[in-house]
């Protein structure tokens, strides 16, 4: 099969790779010249423009976008006079489920065939497979199965259902993976905190006195926890795998500040949750933890501080 590939990020740079050692023909595009060449060096065809990629695309030209979710809107745009009925165009990005309805039904009216694809995987992709989540017609999910089947590792690709149905699961699929991900960062941290008894503190009114330090007189090694657990452990998993993989490269995580993004998945499930009436109380904690880390909450803790000051006098610890 021949495949154009618009954007050559982490991800779809190492797709491009994985198609064409299952003997895909790939051409590419990227903002970045160095993306295009690397590839190029490895057997895919360079386009110099989406005229360009489209022109070397034999119908039906099957293009898939690996864009951040903000360029998406604006790639179809610049697509939509240059493909033509047949063609299927995949979204393999982070697009909200109902844009993609909406995106569906719009091509449609001109023939050509979206495919929404969840994607997941990360910079690991090239070697373990990508894991798939894909929404589309039956047809047109059919007819791209052997690029799905080439992606994936086995078993690592399903058609979750109609248009949307893809981006939909892999929306939860994030917003599962922020509460993963907090739980571990939690309860690493306890650890981290277990020898506050041999810490020296404060004897004051703004200080809650640890009533039995010699309780926590621990000081644990992390990275010597993490790889315990990853064997065995009913915890264990890829997320914990990476964990143990960072701390033994860096016990204290040095290299961090602990600004940790979101990319728009778990807002919009909490979106989601809120209108079917599912509770999602893990997801919703984990996505605000995130605000917080960006200094989402200096204002309001500063309030805080104020009403304590306002009502009983008490100043704020250095």
């Amino acid at each position: 099969m021949q495949i154009g590939m618009v954007g050559l990020g982490r991800m779809g740079s190492n797709m491009v790779r994985r198609l064409a050692r299952a003997g895909h023909a790939m051409v590419v595009l990227d903002r970045s010249q160095a993306a295009i060449d690397a590839l190029v060096t490895e057997g895919a065809t360079g386009a110099t423009s989406l005229t360009d990629l489209v022109q070397r695309l034999s119908s039906p030209r099957v293009i898939c976008l690996m864009v951040p979710v903000a360029a998406v809107g604006a790639l179809i745009d610049e697509l939509m006079p240059l493909v033509a009925t047949g063609d299927p165009l995949i979204d393999g990005g982070n697009s909200f489920f109902q844009d993609d309805i909406a995106r569906h039904a719009r091509l449609r009216s001109q023939g050509v065939h979206y495919v929404d694809m969840g994607t997941s995987g990360g910079v690991w992709g090239l070697e373990r497979g990508f894991c798939l989540m894909i929404g589309g017609d039956d047809d047109t999910v059919a007819h791209l199965d052997p690029m799905f089947a080439a992606l994936a590792p086995a078993r690592g690709y399903l058609h979750c259902g109609p248009s949307g149905a893809g981006h939909f699961v892999k929306m939860i699929h994030n917003g599962i993976e922020y509460g993963l991900m907090a739980a571990y960062a939690e309860g690493l941290n306890i650890l981290k905190h277990a020898n506050a008894g041999s810490q020296s503190v404060a004897h004051d009114a703004e200080t809650t006195p640890l009533r039995h330090p010699e309780h926590y007189q621990y000081a644990f090694d992390l990275a010597a926890i993490t790889e315990v657990w990853r064997h065995g452990s009913v915890i264990s998993s890829w997320l914990l795998d990476l964990t143990a993989a960072a701390l033994a490269k860096s016990p204290s995580l040095d290299g961090f500040a602990g600004r940790v993004s979101d990319s728009g998945e778990g807002r919009w499930a909490l979106g989601a949750a809120n209108d079917v009436g599912a509770p999602a109380h893990v997801l919703a904690a984990a996505l605000f933890q995130r605000f917080a880390s960006r200094g989402e909450a200096d204002f309001q803790n500063q309030v805080l501080s104020a009403m304590r000051w306002e009502f009983g006098g008490h100043a704020e610890k250095r």
